[in-house]
């Protein structure tokens, strides 16, 4: 909550800022106003200048809320002070536009002016629904809706609206005698009480808008009238100081070629809001962090995006010379050098020990492989560690952990012996490096026992076709679709015939009894209908433009096919982003699993570059974690220096990450030599080799370990929390491991007569080095002052030491 609110102060802050002038000694060589010539056609038409000053060095600065406005012709065309042109009668104008001591003039041409005009309810209202959130989820769109009045949410069903708006409760929300007195605008504007809130002010276009429709008759419009197929945002990308400001504009185009600026309609979301805000009219104000961030602009079913790129204000003089370990260094060098920021150092090798093994195995060092590679000599030494990790049955353990999240595997719908079944198949496929479209097309494609198929599993944890499709569609591709069953999806461009399409591949499927058992098989050809007009939709994948057609047989094989293929555009950026999310902290695109155009990758040339090369290694994922842990990217340190201690975007340091509530656990157990027993596990099991995820154990579910009932990686909390910070501090449970009379403090107290030996075996144990100067002998002072109780004071060293944040993050 207190997060929340500085981030809505900051924008509060910083959309006062937006309209603040350039600095005075800021120097323009050039005045640019786009465009230069207006026309205006039809009754009530407008359009939004913008207006740019080039400075000497090159850069385009909004100037937009910064000039001034004048029209030759008042009554012909008006501008307002943020440079909205209206016509108002049929004629010529010449709009003047001063700034910075630098002039421009526009060319207005008005026509058609007083032409009645012809209201349509889907271009002209349900784009107002959609801007002021009346159909959205929280508000009339609620599959109750409120207060008796429904919409459809984000207008997916115009034909239901419009009876709700005009037909329902014998049409009493409308007035077409005195339009005024309509409950649609008393309630929205105010005048009578409203749940909502003021929506729409009395006397704005939008009043007037829909004021004019009601005196109309309420008309539904021309069946055949022309609608919005695209919206460009002008400009598509810009270079803004910090604290900076772009007005946007927004065009939409009618499948008659008809061009209309709706900036004023549309909707807008910043994919940041660390780095921007976006006002209700489109303009983008900029904070005082590096990075990139995209805003998205929504108008009639309809996305484009707006792209910010926000340097330090400092410059660099002479950016130092980094050497580059691989292709990916050279990619996230360029980038931070765009930005003015300098990556951190080298972490030591006893970070970078630590942080592969937990990275790699889910699994820490001991003490004597801590010391084997803090002093081996050779200059591959951290090659080689990565390539001997790779081979550890651990890699196993902890990668199908992620992966059984991922893809549900679910004691409670599949029973114990189907459950484990799945997981085995996951975890030998890991076991074995299957190449990762192998894994996928066995997924997709799988049939027969699920006793004997593991991968036929994953069909009976999904229990419908369309929660088949979204989760395949999340997990593999990175796109979520599960909301355009409804509707079409907000912040994408999947209607929902795309949803359906998907859902088609699998409708064929279902679980038949056999003479081996449950079976899952496709056969017959259901068809799959729109439920909304009713028309046939046939399997399809995402994106595909060909002519759908009926496809006979399993038609998963041609998803199979599709999906894995190299020319996909999702499946390899996937893979790439995740396991790069999973080593960086953060993914090139976040949330990692919503890929969509109005969310870009922070370094497009990066992803494209980590897709090619797992492409290139035939789906090796050995391969791909090869390349990013010999990164030098991936070995920065987490230290910050004077230019990157506010970038958490753009990999310039190692960032601290929470560490998993399975890999916490087994730490805990190892760092003390005591191990964790789990209900209905063999004893010695460790936590990353929990295939249930439901074996009840209360520090799982305190550190957030997922259920398993979604495909989202938001499932697992990585949010810190004080019962956690309480639980490692005080816990009966984690007090007896540490007192145990077998454990590691109880042995080492035995073996290690030397104080010194004593620590540093501690400090080996549980973070992975030796401890500094400082350390060394403030322990060796506590150990000496404390000698009649040796075993106690050991106990508290090590108590202390796993309850830092070097213990129990990442960094």
């Amino acid at each position: 909550m207190f997060k929340k609110y500085q981030i809505i102060l900051a924008s509060l802050a910083f959309l006062a800022l937006a309209s603040r002038p350039v600095p005075a000694q800021e120097k323009f060589l050039q005045l640019i106003v786009e465009p230069n010539a207006v026309q205006l056609r039809g009754p009530q038409a407008v359009y939004s200048l913008l207006v740019t000053g080039k400075t000497s060095d090159g850069r385009l600065v909004d100037l937009t809320h910064d000039a001034k406005y004048d029209s030759s012709q008042a009554k012909v065309a008006k501008v307002t002070q943020t440079g909205v042109i209206r016509g108002l009668a049929d004629g010529k104008a010449e709009i003047t536009v001063e700034a910075r001591g630098r002039t421009a003039t526009v060319r207005v041409d008005v026509q058609g002016s007083q032409d009645q005009r012809a209201y349509h309810f889907e271009n002209d209202i349900i784009p107002l629904l959609n801007r002021f959130g009346c159909n959205s989820s929280g508000c009339h769109g609620f599959s109750q809706g409120q207060n008796g009045f429904k919409l459809a949410v984000f207008g997916s069903d115009p034909d239901y609206d419009f009876n709700s708006l005009v037909k329902e409760g014998r049409g009493r929300r409308i007035f077409p005698a005195a339009p005024d007195a309509s409950l649609v605008l008393t309630k929205a504007s105010g005048q009578l009480p409203h749940g909502g809130g003021i929506r729409i002010h009395v006397g704005t276009d939008e009043y007037n808008l829909i004021r004019g429709w009601i005196a109309a008759g309420a008309p539904r419009g021309d069946p055949k009238a022309p609608g919005v197929v695209k919206i460009r945002v002008e400009p598509k990308e810009r270079l803004l100081r910090m604290k900076g400001a772009q007005q946007l504009r927004v065009i939409a185009t009618y499948s008659n070629g008809r061009d209309v600026d709706v900036t004023a309609h549309a909707r807008y979301q910043a994919n940041n809001d660390g780095l921007a805000s976006v006002s209700a009219d489109g303009l983008v104000s900029v904070l005082d962090t590096p990075g990139e961030v995209a805003v998205m602009a929504s108008y009639a079913n309809c996305v484009d995006t707006f792209r910010a790129i926000v340097p330090r204000a400092e410059v660099i003089a002479s950016y130092p010379a980094f050497p580059e370990r691989n292709f990916i260094d050279g990619h996230v060098l360029r980038r931070l050098k765009k930005l003015n920021i300098a990556p951190s150092e080298l972490c030591d090798d006893s970070t970078y020990l630590r942080r592969v093994h937990l990275d790699l195995i889910g699994t820490l060092p001991t003490a004597d492989e801590a010391r084997r590679f803090l002093n081996d000599k050779r200059a591959n030494r951290r090659e080689l560690l990565v390539d001997d990790l790779l081979d550890r049955p651990e890699y196993a353990d902890y990668w199908a952990l992620k992966w059984s999240d991922l893809l549900r595997v679910d004691r409670q719908a599949l029973g114990h012996k189907k459950a484990h079944a799945f997981y085995r198949w996951i975890r030998d496929s890991l076991a074995k490096n299957k190449p990762f479209d192998v894994f996928a097309r066995e997924l997709l494609t799988a049939e027969g026992p699920i006793e004997e198929v593991g991968a036929a599993n994953f069909y009976k944890v999904m229990k419908k076709p369309g929660e088949t499709a979204s989760t395949i569609s999340q997990v593999l591709l990175g796109v979520r679709i599960a909301c355009a069953e409804c509707h079409h999806h907000p912040f994408d461009r999947w209607s929902q015939a795309d949803y359906f399409g998907m859902t088609a591949f699998f409708t064929p499927l279902g679980l038949r009894p056999s003479a081996r058992g449950e079976a899952v098989i496709a056969q017959g050809d259901p068809i799959t209908k729109h439920p909304r007009t009713g028309e046939t939709v046939h399997a399809h994948a995402l994106g595909d433009t060909t002519s759908p057609e009926r496809k006979l047989g399993d038609r998963r094989l041609i998803l199979a096919d599709w999906m894995t293929s190299p020319k996909n555009p999702y499946f390899a950026r996937n893979l790439a982003n995740r396991t790069w999310a999973h080593f960086l902290g953060r993914g090139l695109v976040e949330p990692i699993d919503d890929v969509r155009d109005t969310n870009p990758p922070s370094n497009p040339e990066l992803l494209d570059a980590l897709s090619k090369h797992l492409i290139d290694a035939k789906f090796d994922v050995k391969q791909l974690i090869r390349a990013i842990t010999r990164s030098r990217t991936y070995q920065l340190s987490s230290k910050p220096n004077a230019t990157n201690e506010k970038d958490e975007q753009n990999y310039s340091r190692a960032l601290f990450r929470r560490i998993d509530a399975e890999v916490l656990l087994d730490m805990v157990s190892q760092t003390l030599g005591v191990p964790e027993r789990f209900d209905g596990a063999a004893p010695g099991t460790r936590a990353i080799q929990l295939w249930d995820s439901k074996v009840n154990h209360y520090f799982l579910k305190l550190y957030g370990r997922p259920q398993r009932v979604t495909a989202c990686e938001c499932e697992r909390i990585t949010e810190p929390s004080v019962s956690q910070v309480l639980h490692l501090l005080n816990a009966p449970e984690i007090h007896a491991k540490l007192t145990h009379e077998r454990g590691n403090i109880a042995r080492w107290v035995r073996q290690k007569k030397s104080d010194a030996d004593l620590v540093d075996e501690i400090y080996l144990t549980f973070y992975g080095r030796m401890p500094g100067e400082a350390e060394r002998k403030a322990s060796q002072a506590f150990l000496q002052a404390n000698q009649g109780q040796r075993r106690q004071a050991a106990e508290d060293l090590a108590w202390t030491l796993m309850n830092t944040l070097e213990f129990s993050f990442k960094r």
